[in-house]
This record gives C-alpha cells, structure tokens and sequence, in this order.
C-alpha cells in the first residue's frame, strides 16, 4: 500500500486600505471568487465588483487556473474594494512565482497602490471643533 501525497498550492495574502483589511486565500480551481461567501457575479455594489476584479482582468487566462475566497472586514464598501484588490494582487504575484517580474510590471504600471497600498488616513476631529478642520464660525458685528 503506497499513499501518493500532492502538494496542492495555497497562498494567504493581505490587503489594508484605511480601516478595511482583507484576507485572501488563493488556491488551484476554475477561476472563481467568493468575498464573505458571496460569488463576486453577484456582488451588490457594481462599481466595487469592478474594482476587485480589476487584477483578474489584468493577468488574463491566468485568472481561470484558480479560486480566491476573502474574508474583508471594517472601513466602507470603497474601501473594503480596495483591501480585497490589493490582497487579490499580491496574492497573485506569490501564486504565479514563474511570472513574478511580468506581473509586477503589468500591476504597477496599471496602479501603483494595487501592490504597495495607499497610505492616506482620515484627520482626526480636534477638541472645540465641528471636524478635523472646520471651526465655529465668528461673528464680527
């Protein structure tokens, strides 16, 4: 009795943007992605399912050879789209090792803050203020 081991591929990769964070876990499949256990085609918000999907569209036929599942939590729904994205392509940059430098390129050259992050946080609101900024206004006369 021989048992035959496979090693199946599986690569964890993270995503932040603002006060979202996504986890995206990629393994070998059919090309499909669940984010919280919905399927990305029927996703509610149409302009953050584009967003996600962005890095898939990128790399091509590669798209196909995989499954993702996210888990994103906090922030907005933008900005869980973003998490999930940047997750999606550092994912996919790990995954695809052999096409590492050609992925890196067509990622950065698309959106440089699809790899690196973006780095922007909300001001926060000042005591004896209505937010960050804006101050009571003052009358004169």
């Amino acid at each position: 009795m021989s048992q035959e081991t496979r090693m199946v591929k599986i690569v964890i990769a993270t995503g932040k943007r603002k006060t979202s964070i996504a986890r995206a876990v990629i393994k070998p499949g059919e090309g499909r992605v669940w984010i919280n256990n919905i399927p990305l085609e029927i996703y509610p918000i149409e302009m953050a399912r584009e967003k996600i999907a962005e890095p898939l569209n990128l790399i091509g036929n590669l798209a196909k050879q995989i499954d993702i599942k996210i888990n994103v939590r906090g922030g907005g729904v933008m900005s869980q789209a973003d998490a999930c994205r940047i997750a999606i392509a550092r994912g996919l940059v790990e995954y695809f090792s052999e096409h590492r430098n050609e992925l890196l390129q067509i990622f950065k050259e698309y959106d440089r803050h699809m790899l690196s992050g973006d780095p922007r946080q909300t001001e926060p609101e000042k005591w004896g203020r209505y937010s960050a900024r804006r101050r009571w206004q003052k009358s004169y006369r």
